[in-house]
């Protein structure tokens, strides 16, 4: 039996590291949006933690309150890597 191999309608064009036919290109975010964007998951990962403490699940609480210290130390290495200009 002999199965033709067709070529999708939708190919990926420059960069794009999913690499799937119709998915946002990935954008390189400027530092200070990057640094919003660790501290945000931070704050995420710590409520996360609280919420699984609270549903009795320490396992879990344990790992996403330690996960969150992660988040906002690669914030910190962030903004002394790239010297963010003062806020006008």
């Amino acid at each position: 039996m002999f199965i033709a191999i067709a070529r999708p309608a939708v190919e990926p064009q420059g960069p794009d590291a999913v690499a799937v036919p119709g998915s946002p290109a990935m954008v390189e975010l400027p530092p200070r949006a990057l640094h919003a964007r660790l501290l945000e998951n931070a704050a995420l990962r710590r409520r996360r933690g609280l919420e699984r403490r609270r549903s009795n699940r320490a396992d879990d609480a344990d790992y996403w309150l330690h996960a969150a210290p992660a988040a906002v130390r690669k914030a910190s290495a962030l903004r002394e890597e790239k010297s963010f200009a003062p806020l006008p």
